[in-house]
């Protein structure tokens, strides 16, 4: 894992100092609950955002996170950093774990952010803290790994940027319904087994690491 740990260490280092997270994309983030709130009317019925609030929260995920994967792919593409890393002979599977930590890393602040906003904005309340994390930690790992996969796949089609949410939505619709379902339980605006949920939460993440590290050496080659 150490040359995974240096990949993702090298990605994240170059996100601290571009602060393109930070300046950009956390902005857009909270901007987005701001428009939802409108959206539903928020000064007449506050109770409507609350009752909505998990659908809200894990589409503004979905925002940030196609900025975060896309901008993971562009920082390989620039001056041929793809055939650099080949040339390092680290395997295939060690750079797609280390793009994803980064991603991961990435997605867990932007969700810890956004849950802040929900609670400051919508006046949601969290009853299961324990839910909250681990439903956030596997739903980032699970959107990290089919969107590094799915990014580098676009890259060695040769197909515009534009088209990767395209092939990335269907890949995570699953794991956004199954991340709003625990989120209903932690926050308590459903009557849900958000623990249920959670299991397949993990079992998708497992599912798309596998297949993730399995595939992404070979597409690399062929690139």
């Amino acid at each position: 894992m150490r040359d995974a740990w240096l990949i993702a260490r090298k990605d994240l280092l170059i996100e601290a100092r571009s602060r393109v997270v930070l300046n950009q994309v956390a902005p857009f983030a909270l901007l987005v609950l701001v428009l939802f709130g409108f959206a539903l009317d928020a000064s007449i019925e506050t109770e409507t955002l609350v009752r909505f609030s998990p659908g809200l929260f894990w589409v503004t995920v979905l925002f940030v996170a196609l900025l975060a994967i896309q901008r993971s792919v562009a920082l390989e593409r620039v001056d041929g950093a793809f055939g650099a890393l080949r040339l390092t002979g680290i395997d295939g599977w060690r750079i797609f774990v280390g793009k994803s930590l980064a991603v991961t890393a990435q997605l867990i602040v932007l969700e810890a952010l956004l849950l802040f906003g929900i609670i400051v904005l919508y006046g949601a309340r969290v009853a299961s803290w324990p839910l909250v994390i681990i439903g956030a930690i596997l739903a980032a790992t699970g959107i990290s790994v089919a969107g590094s996969l799915y990014g580098v796949l676009a890259v060695g089609l040769g197909v515009r940027e534009t088209l990767l949410p395209i092939l990335l939505l269907p890949v995570l619709a699953p794991v956004l319904i199954a991340a709003t379902k625990v989120f209903d339980d932690a926050l308590g605006t459903a009557v849900v087994n958000g623990w249920a949920w959670t299991s397949l939460l993990a079992a998708f993440a497992v599912a798309y690491v596998v297949a993730g590290s399995l595939a992404y050496g070979m597409i690399l080659e062929d690139m």
